[in-house]
């Protein structure tokens, strides 16, 4: 559920605070990230 009022009219990504919003994942509409996992790749080469 979207909170932030701003979130609400344009979204997250156009939101001018995006880049320094802590809240983006908890109250707006970004997405939140997987952590990296070590020790895979997307390698996807087959000889």
């Amino acid at each position: 559920m979207t909170l932030c009022p701003i979130a609400v009219v344009v979204g997250c990504a156009k939101c001018p605070a995006f880049s320094i919003c802590p809240l983006k994942t908890v109250i707006g509409d970004a997405a939140k990230t997987p952590p990296a996992q070590p020790g895979k790749t997307a390698k996807t080469d087959k000889k």
